[in-house]
């Protein structure tokens, strides 16, 4: 017995004895596996619910539904009024230089205005129209598809804002909150309607956001295919933006800021190898830089290409690029080499310099004579005799052979069409104090040594011999013998007593590389000479593209408000968050069809008072962080930095500049930032009904999406055209300053 405890125990026969080991009677028995027929029917997925799939696919469903809304209202009776509306008559008209390939220019860039002439050759336009405005458009002018092909850029607005507030971390109402808001804001409406830059500039600067929040979210893939992707298209929808208004470098500012923010948190991060902080850097530099100054670069190659014809705006590039211009008349027969008794065009060669010009009135103040000036038009008040000094005998073009003009020669320059000196003396000049006053003093006869100048020759593109200079291609420089300043023309506008030309002035800094102390012949005529064309002489790409933005920014700097005129259609920045006025943008006569550009109350004050109310909370939870209590997670301080203080420096941005600046503004500059304070608006909202209960939520945004468009539809008449007379719209006048029937 002992024998078979012990096999058991070493675990002898273990199996044997389990399997032979007797069932207790209380044990029931083991039921028997009864085989299951086999079963061949696949189970069904559960069918999902109408609202369910809809809920799914929300995020295309709605984009769609409000694009669809947008073509809708961007569209609706866009070719009731056939007549050039407020701007059309500039933006339709410099689409008319493309298809027509004359050369013109303006203070924008030109991408919106080169998709204008696109839109016009899809429509069958030959370009031949003036644009005047107020004119009626003839019928073969297909206006209303030029129109559309304008409104496209205000309708992919709506669906980029809605991807835009998703991006932005908003919940859905939220983001239906801002569609909504972008969609009916009536000013948006209106603006998208016509031959205008704005819809392009908005539709870029919407795009640029909408690409950096999404690249701004693929923070976490690195080096992925899809962060380099937005990371790309953020560059190249800067580079568009900026070239169709030089604004889009506001939101460019705005990318600036966060990649600035972006690469030095990447910089505090010890734990990052170089190599890869180096990639990153070198990844924003070739997309958010190079890129778009690539595109910007390219659009204005485009420009020069396309407008391969002499037109309106040659004078304000350099006289070798108006010399390759087909139908110039600038070099073309001009004799190559000056000599006394020239008679001759003389070009400031300044980035935007004009024409050396007089004319009959003087200076108000100072010696009170003749004014010199330089002026972009051409007249004959541009033309100048080259004279001998009055040291040398008088110049017989009759009798002797042509003395020519080299490096070091002194002359006398004499205003064809007044006949008097260029002079300059020791007064100050009108603008530039430091610097002296130049005049047209006496005669022919008549004058003194301050009528002399020499020439110093600087450069010469055709030939290293300086002992003459030639027309186009040398660049000289002249000293004023007696007082040893040089004539200058430096982009400083006169007051309205100077017809707002250039002030020219004597400088006593002797800069040679000072280039608007620098001057060229540009058209010369002498019947002794020979003719011959220096216009073979090609003006470098990048010279011209620089010398252009140069001019651009000039002009869009004197764009000046003129104290003695009344503009009504000017406005102030203050005006514009509290929607104070209006701007009319035709003819208020019966017969026509009124269109006046006024936003969605709502949208606007809504959207003012959010900037206030977010910088509010900031400052609560600053303070309340400061006492020590933790309210906010990481989650939440990311959407509160993302999708609201991001948003607020945007509109800073964009808005602050036109505080800022000196020229001219109207209420559609302020489109651009109004969009950063929708985005506001729509965090504001998400933030403060997040947390509360479902009926206050749909009650809120219930009550916010009907009066947005409710105020919408009840302005609907100032986008769609108002028809007949104005005093029937008295009903929209909500206040004096809105001039929708006076």
């Amino acid at each position: 017995m002992s024998a078979d405890k012990a096999a058991v125990a070493s675990g002898a026969d273990v199996g044997d004895g389990l399997r032979k080991r007797p069932v207790a009677a209380s044990q029931p028995p083991l039921a028997a596996v009864v085989p299951q027929p086999e079963d061949n029917k696949k189970l069904k997925p559960k069918e999902k619910s109408l609202l369910e799939t809809l809920d799914e696919w929300e995020f295309v469903i709605a984009p769609l539904v409000f694009t669809l809304l947008a073509i809708l209202t961007r569209l609706y009776k866009i070719g009731i009024s056939n007549i050039v509306t407020w701007d059309e008559a500039h933006f339709g008209k410099f689409g008319s230089y493309y298809i027509k390939h004359e050369y013109y220019f303006d203070v924008h860039p030109p991408l919106g205005k080169m998709l204008v002439g696109l839109s016009g050759v899809l429509a069958g336009y030959n370009g031949s129209f003036e644009f005047k405005s107020g004119e009626k458009y003839p019928e073969e002018v297909n206006y209303a598809f030029m129109r559309i092909f304008n409104a496209f850029f205000g309708i992919l607005c709506i669906p980029m804002a809605y991807y835009t507030a998703r991006e932005l971390k908003l919940r859905r109402p939220a983001v239906w909150l801002v569609t909504l808001m972008v969609l009916c804001e009536n000013s948006y409406t209106t603006i998208s309607r016509f031959i205008l830059l704005d819809s392009m500039l908005l539709c870029g600067t919407v795009a640029t956001v909408f690409c950096w929040s999404k690249f701004h979210n693929q923070r976490h893939n690195s080096f992925e295919p899809e962060w380099f992707l937005w990371l790309f298209l953020t560059g190249v929808s800067i580079g568009c933006v900026c070239s169709v208004k030089l604004v889009g470098l506001f939101v460019t500012a705005l990318v600036g800021i966060y990649t600035i923010e972006d690469l030095w948190n990447k910089f505090g991060d010890t734990k990052m190898p170089f190599p890869t902080l180096a990639a990153h850097l070198l990844a924003r530099v070739v997309s958010l830089i190079i890129v778009p100054f690539l595109i910007y670069m390219l659009c204005f190659a485009l420009h020069f290409a396309i407008l391969n014809k002499s037109g309106p705006g040659d004078a304000q590039m350099s006289s070798l690029f108006q010399a390759n211009l087909r139908g110039t008349e600038v070099g073309k027969n001009s004799p190559l080499e000056i000599a006394l008794g020239s008679r001759a065009t003389i070009k400031n060669m300044g980035y935007g310099g004009g024409l050396l010009h007089s004319h009959v009135q003087t200076y108000p103040e100072g010696s009170k004579q003749q004014q010199i000036t330089c002026y972009h038009h051409k007249d004959s008040n541009n033309d100048w005799f080259f004279y001998p000094n009055r040291r040398e005998a008088p110049y017989d073009a009759e009798a002797e052979e042509p003395r020519f003009i080299g490096d070091g020669s002194t002359i006398r320059l004499i205003h064809a069409q007044t006949g008097r000196n260029l002079h300059s003396h020791d007064i100050a000049a009108p603008m530039t104090k430091s610097d002296k006053e130049v005049s047209c003093y006496g005669n022919v006869t008549v004058g003194d040594d301050k009528d002399h100048w020499k020439i110093e020759v600087v450069r010469d593109a055709a030939s290293r011999d300086r002992s003459r200079i030639r027309t186009l291609t040398t660049a000289f420089r002249l000293k004023h013998e007696a007082l040893g300043c040089y004539l200058r023309a430096g982009n400083k506008n006169l007051p309205q007593w100077g017809f707002k030309q250039i002030e020219v002035t004597c400088t006593k800094e002797n800069n040679p590389r000072d280039s608007y102390t620098h001057w060229n012949v540009e058209a010369h005529w002498n019947d002794k000479l020979p003719a011959s064309d220096p216009g073979v002489y090609k003006s470098p790409f990048f010279h011209d593209f620089v010398h252009l933005n140069v001019a651009m920014m000039t002009s869009n700097n004197a764009l000046v408000p003129d104290p003695d005129k009344q503009d009504d259609l000017a406005s102030q920045w203050w005006q514009w968050p509290i929607l104070h006025v209006g701007l009319r943008m035709c003819s208020w006569d019966d017969k026509v069809v009124k269109y006046f550009l006024l936003g969605n109350p709502l949208v606007y004050w809504g959207s003012t008072a959010s900037l206030g109310v977010v910088a509010l909370v900031i400052a609560f939870y600053l303070v309340r962080w400061q006492r020590g209590f933790d309210d906010l997670t990481p989650s939440d301080i990311d959407q509160i930095h993302y999708s609201a203080i991001y948003p607020i420096i945007g509109w800073f941005l964009h808005y602050l500049p036109f505080v800022i600046m000196a020229r001219v503004t109207y209420v559609h500059h302020y489109y651009p930032a109004l969009y950063f304070a929708i985005l506001t608006f729509g965090f504001l909202v998400d933030w403060l009904v997040r947390n509360r209960n479902t009926t206050i939520q749909s009650a809120v945004y219930g009550v916010l999406y009907t009066l947005i468009i409710g105020l919408y539809i009840l302005f609907l008449p100032i986008c769609w055209g108002m028809t007949g007379s104005h005093k029937q719209y008295a009903y929209m006048k909500w206040f004096d300053t809105w001039r929708m029937t006076d």
